[in-house]
């Protein structure tokens, strides 16, 4: 049992905990601003015919070649989704399925040159973007926001394993 099932639980069951109203209203943030990120992200590459979503694969493949498996793994994204964006940027040019050393049949996607040069247009644009943005924080603020949102997901993550052996 994880610390976040410990809380004192209000004897009505339609009432919330203060700390539980506080991270319910922490979560509807987190999936408007996700929303906003999006939509933010597909105006930057609007003009260069770049989702989110196959922004994501050319980044989780920037550095060295991955399976679609550890693609959705990297971004916690089912693998039958990434797989589709992937045969789709395969048909497109911008990655290709290479031979992977440590499976059979589990290939890797690398970039292409046209995927490469794309990834690299996208990823100027997103560091002037971001720097812009980043101008109303401070670095000790944006630390410890990505800290309460990194120990979030692994406290949903605990309760996802727990919830899973029951």
């Amino acid at each position: 049992m994880t610390s976040s099932s410990t809380a004192a639980v209000p004897s009505d069951e339609g009432l919330r905990t203060p700390e539980g109203e506080a991270l319910s209203n922490l979560i509807l943030t987190i999936f408007k601003v996700s929303g906003r990120l999006n939509r933010a992200g597909d105006a930057l590459s609007r003009d260069l015919n770049l989702t989110s979503a196959r922004w994501q694969v050319l980044g989780a493949t920037a550095t060295t070649p991955r399976t679609v498996a550890q693609i959705a793994r990297h971004y916690e994204l089912t693998r039958q989704g990434v797989l589709w964006v992937v045969q789709a940027m395969v048909k497109d040019g911008l990655v290709e399925l290479i031979h992977n050393p440590d499976h059979r049949r589990a290939k890797l996607v690398r970039h292409t040159a046209a995927g490469r040069a794309l990834y690299d247009e996208i990823s100027r644009r997103q560091r002037r973007w971001v720097s812009g943005l980043a101008e109303s924080f401070n670095v000790p603020e944006l630390e410890r926001g990505t800290a309460l949102l990194a120990r979030l997901g692994e406290i949903v993550i605990d309760d996802d394993d727990e919830s899973d052996n029951a």
